[in-house]
């Protein structure tokens, strides 16, 4: 029996590496599978050999501090690819981690194939990585066409495969009369998938819906949270006096609430995709502490931190950063968003046209999973 070990290093990862082994075990499902991942892959029926937030950190203060736990989950995970020896390693995202494995896992064992989906964001940062990527990676799976020619000038084999978070999923029906009341507008709200973000916006984030509530009546926010820290999330609620949100981790129902939704707040990262291809007007807000901050402006060369900013070289999708990043800003910018819709019609169109630039011709997890099945038959 064939081989994969799935390799993950926080949430969003394990969602996205879900997506692609569920479309693998219908085309293949003679596979034995082990892995480090969370929720999602554990769903389908995966072992993980440690839990992910082992390794979940936010800011380059906080790993340093954890440098000594970090080593050592990437020992075990090293050790225990090798005792599996597996067809394949898939690693998705988190390069800091998954890269490091990788690495150690082909200079022990060259035999062992390497696929890794979602490219280290060389375009942002670390642009000499890609040089040393080629002695370990078989395969780079891309999610935006225009990482190519960094790969591609390194000769280093890879496929745009597209990303699976802006794919349409037409079957998925919920009734949601039960947990949102239909006489209240919903706003989504995403905190982080990360533990450790989600304790620094989340007091924010509060503060901010309780600005709405004294000012504005008629809203329901819900919490887009994962397995992982929606208890945390539903607790830190119980202790204000708010009682028009909810929290759900349900990937379906958050979906639907997404759709039903008439405004998005979210943390960046690549969840801004999904809710622009839901359709749905939304702003970035991000908080770093001072030192990660300087340390983060040191290094990168871009000047957005929303993809689709980064993309458009403009701000279309308002961030709201560091500083701005409090509940007045975030209150002000949304109402003065609701108020105004010929700019959400805008941004909504300028999201449109980008996504159709960046969407693959067939499913992103399909094309993955099949680049993994042809591995195995080779």
């Amino acid at each position: 029996m064939k081989k994969i070990f799935v390799l993950t290093g926080e949430p969003s990862g394990d969602k996205l590496a879900s997506t692609v082994i569920s479309k693998l075990k219908i085309q293949n499902p003679d596979i034995e599978y082990l892995s480090v991942g969370g929720t999602n892959i554990k769903k389908l029926g995966i072992k993980s050999i440690f839990d992910l937030k082992d390794i979940t950190y936010l800011g380059f203060t906080s790993v340093l501090l954890n440098i000594f736990k970090i080593r050592n989950k990437i020992n075990i995970a090293v050790h225990e690819i090798i005792k599996f020896n597996p067809d394949i390693l898939f690693s998705v995202d988190s390069p800091d981690f998954t890269l490091r494995v990788a690495e150690r896992v082909k200079n022990i064992n060259n035999n062992i194939k390497t696929v890794h989906y979602v490219a280290p964001q060389v375009w942002i940062w670390r642009k000499n990585r890609v040089k040393k990527i080629k002695k370990f990676i078989d395969h780079m799976l891309l999610l935006f066409n225009f990482e190519k020619k960094y790969f591609d000038e390194e000769n280093i084999k890879n496929t745009f495969v597209g990303h699976p978070l802006i794919e349409k999923n037409e079957n998925v029906k919920t009734v949601l009369n039960d947990l949102i009341s239909k006489d209240k507008k919903i706003i989504s709200i995403f905190p982080g998938s990360r533990n450790s973000e989600t304790k620094v916006l989340l007091p924010i984030l509060l503060d901010f819906i309780k600005l709405m509530n004294k000012k504005e009546n008629f809203y329901s926010f819900v919490f887009h949270a994962t397995d992982e820290n929606k208890e945390f999330i539903i607790n830190q609620v119980k202790k204000t006096d708010v009682n028009n949100v909810d929290v759900v981790s349900d990937e379906t129902i958050k979906s639907q609430i997404l759709s039903n939704s008439i405004f998005a707040v979210s943390k960046s990262g690549t969840v801004s995709l999904q809710i622009s291809s839901a359709n749905i007007p939304s702003i970035i807000i991000y908080k770093l502490n001072f030192i990660n901050f300087m340390i983060f402006k040191s290094l990168v060369n871009i000047k957005f931190a929303n993809i689709i900013n980064i993309i458009n070289d403009k701000e279309i999708i308002p961030e709201l950063l560091q500083n701005e990043c409090n509940a007045d800003e975030i209150y002000k910018t949304v109402i003065y968003f609701l108020k105004k819709p010929e700019l959400i019609k805008k941004q909504l169109n300028d999201c449109s046209k980008t996504l159709e630039g960046i969407k693959s011709k067939t499913s992103s997890s399909k094309e993955a999973a099949t680049i993994l099945s042809n591995y195995l038959t080779t």
